[in-house]
């Protein structure tokens, strides 16, 4: 708990690999939610703002990540909502433009397809991705490649 914030059942996990009884486990975990040091929903909303902010993910990587450390759906659901949808689309549009660069000079359908591929690994839908990078790219004077078929899209 000391390197970062954790979620009970990562706690939980760390107990059980220690080899604590589970009764001691469960009243120990109790006593530090009831004290604050444990809270799931305050951990998820970080969680969500940090990440976002940080590494650029979409609200569905971000739940992904909070289901896999334990956090409750619901409050899961409540985190993720809290993340503006234009702010979301904006980040993508900002995620593209740092990439564009490094893809100048490649072929229209390897360019779509990365752009569109690192969007996904970040958990942007694949239709926003590609009307993302169908605006870079236009907006470079390139038309991009509907290989897939999703460009035409909402």
């Amino acid at each position: 708990m000391t390197l970062a914030p954790r979620t009970r059942a990562q706690l939980a996990e760390a107990l059980l690999k220690r080899e604590i009884p589970v009764e001691v486990a469960d009243r120990v975990l109790e006593r530090f939610s009831e004290v604050g040091l444990i809270d799931d929903q305050a951990f998820a909303a970080m969680w969500v703002s940090s990440r976002h902010h940080g590494r650029g993910l979409a609200r569905r990587a971000l739940a992904q990540e909070l289901r896999h450390r334990g956090v409750e759906e619901e409050m899961v659901k409540e985190a993720v909502e809290q993340l503006d949808p234009d702010e979301e689309v904006e980040t993508a549009r900002r995620l593209v433009a740092r990439k564009l660069g490094s893809t100048r000079g490649a072929d229209p359908r390897a360019r779509t397809r990365k752009l569109v591929g690192m969007l996904a690994r970040k958990g942007y839908p694949a239709g926003l991705a590609f009307r993302i990078v169908r605006e870079a790219l236009e907006a470079e004077g390139e038309e991009a490649s509907d290989e897939g078929g999703y460009l035409d899209s909402p």
